[in-house]
């Protein structure tokens, strides 16, 4: 993939590609509508694809906050429609790496030295490059080191870009701006978060050590003599990405333990410690030899409010939740439903959220599940797709969910996506709800 050798940075230059690609997709709309008027028909999904397409490209160019929302969205099968979800999944791995020169600028600022100063060999191509930042591969007295470099002007960028990326979002993609505002601020905290890698060696390390004990899970060790704001150095861990894993055709033994690691990371987290990784996209997994899995970003974390967590997972009680007077109570106090709602809004949010929590909570009320069932990740697209076209989502008086809600939702979809791709059984009671 060709180098990137500059990033537009600024507000002005940033909000300029914005402008310029909210251009190509009404041009895309107008070429859409155009056709459908002279011809009687016009077909939609090519629309999608081309929008998808030139906000990806946009987006790519411009690395940090903006594609790492994309990203978010790909992640969250309620959103938009599959085309936008299958091209916004590249910003997890397809995007064009930063060149050498930028990334020893990068050091210089931070050490006043470039790498080869510091470590016996550098890479001076990334080996991966993503929405945030690239890894280079390095060593030093025999060990192999990951070194992850963020893009010039990320952080500073961060508040910006959310604020042009949140009009993209309302007037482009059509998402219903009282959720997008609702959002916004737990956005912008976990970007913030995510650009301070001394935050990100602090969480890693505490997290690592925290979840130590779990079996056939792996964290790599931290540098911090070789980390700063905006450089972070671990061990390189050695093994398969989730792609190339899985195109081994590993036996169905093998893909159970890695999935059974991957659900009780998560579960021990939520539940034992209230804080989560969530940030589950297969860039940030490597399947080792004997199915042990090792945990590479720790980047994106969230800490559970204990009131929150509570009233959450009481939706997953069938005896609390299957009582309607219980349902509607928690309702009210998720934001899922709201004291002025119209008897029509009412039933349609309850109905709604009722039959999400059945489906994603399924895999809670058996002791083991099967995440290969084809049949119930067609229920979830189909649920997705039909949430994704509603006028009365999109036209909600309010936001609809806690926003404690977003980034817990989000490992939930990305963590049973992975299971599903693992095509992994689950032993699903080993962690329950502490409720």
């Amino acid at each position: 993939m060709k180098e990137q050798s500059r990033i537009p940075t600024g507000k002005v230059k940033r909000a300029a590609k914005y402008v310029t690609t909210s251009a190509k997709v009404s041009k895309n709309y107008l070429e859409h509508y155009a056709k459908k008027m002279w011809t009687g028909q016009a077909n939609e999904s090519i629309l999608h694809q081309k929008n998808a397409q030139d906000i990806f490209d946009s987006l790519a160019e411009l690395k940090g906050s903006a594609l790492k929302v994309a990203q978010m969205l790909s992640l969250d099968s309620n959103s938009l429609p599959a085309e936008y979800l299958n091209k916004f999944a590249e910003a997890q791995y397809s995007t064009p790496p930063l060149s050498y020169p930028l990334v020893v600028n990068t050091f210089k600022k931070s050490f006043q030295a470039g790498p080869l100063s510091f470590f016996d060999s550098f890479s001076k191509q990334a080996v991966n490059a993503a929405s945030m930042g690239q890894v280079h591969k390095a060593s030093k007295d025999g060990m192999d080191l990951a070194v992850k470099i963020q893009y010039p002007g990320v952080s500073e960028s961060v508040k910006s870009d959310l604020k042009v990326a949140s009009l993209v979002a309302k007037n482009v993609l059509k998402l219903n701006p009282v959720e997008i505002d609702h959002y916004l601020e737990e956005v912008e905290e976990r970007l913030l978060e995510e650009t301070d890698y001394t935050h990100e060696l602090s969480r890693s390390m505490e997290l690592s050590s925290l979840c130590g004990d779990l079996d056939n899970i792996k964290f790599p060790q931290y540098f911090p003599r070789w980390s700063s704001k905006t450089i972070l150095t671990m061990e390189w861990m050695h093994g398969d990405h989730m792609g190339p894993f899985i195109a081994q055709h590993p036996s169905q033994h093998s893909k159970d333990r890695v999935g059974q690691a991957l659900w009780d990371f998560y579960q021990y987290q939520i539940h034992e410690l209230k804080t989560l990784h969530a940030d589950p996209h297969p860039g940030n997994f490597i399947i080792q030899e004997g199915g042990k899995v090792a945990i590479i970003d720790f980047g994106c974390t969230k800490k559970l409010p204990y009131d929150f967590y509570q009233s959450y997972f009481k939706l997953l009680d069938p005896n609390s939740f299957r009582v309607s007077q219980n349902r509607d109570q928690l309702f009210l106090e998720l934001g899922f439903i709201h004291a002025d709602d119209t008897p029509e809004e009412r039933k349609f949010f309850s109905d709604t959220i009722t039959e999400t929590i059945e489906l994603l909570g399924r895999p809670f009320y058996q002791s083991t599940f099967d995440f290969s069932d084809e049949a119930y990740f067609k229920e979830i697209f189909r649920l997705g797709e039909r949430l994704s076209r509603s006028a009365v989502l999109r036209q909600s008086k309010h936001a609809r969910g806690s926003r404690h809600a977003l980034y817990l939702n989000r490992t939930f979809f990305g963590l049973y996506n992975l299971l599903h791709q693992i095509q992994a059984k689950i032993n699903t009671r080993k962690y329950l709800p502490n409720i």
